[in-house]
């Protein structure tokens, strides 16, 4: 790890930020919804993606930024390009830019991600599913 000079850190002279549930929130129980860094100055987008459904999740699409999945509870079948992965609670993927990909819940029970984009903005253009 390298040292830094903390006094150094922020030149754009930022403040920490807040944002609270009910700004990202599309749900007022379930870990579901959107920030986007923007929000917070930052460079980084966070989705938060909860279903109970087996076989559902967000289809085919790519990102002009890579994207870090976390598996925060179930278990999921990811395909990236032409890689398939199975995921369980615990697990991180990296999705790289410009290469299309899925997921779902393999089950039982729910699946709950956190899906961390690599830019200030949601940025996504869905795709036709070449397995469909």
């Amino acid at each position: 790890m390298e040292k830094c000079d903390f006094k150094e850190l922020d030149s754009r002279g930022r403040e920490p930020r807040l944002v609270g549930r009910s700004q990202w929130a599309s749900d007022p129980v379930q870990w579901f919804g959107t920030l986007e860094g923007k929000t917070l100055d930052t460079g980084v987008t966070v989705l938060f993606y909860r279903t109970e459904q087996i076989g559902e999740g967000p289809r085919w699409h790519v990102h002009p930024y890579d994207e870090v999945f976390i598996i925060r509870s179930g278990r999921a079948l990811f395909t990236i390009g032409d890689k398939k992965l199975e995921a369980r609670e615990g697990d991180v993927l990296m999705g790289p830019a410009n290469v299309p990909h899925k997921y779902h819940n393999l089950g039982p029970g729910t699946l709950e991600t956190t899906d961390i984009h690599l830019s200030d903005r949601w940025i996504q253009a869905d795709l036709d599913d070449p397995e469909s």
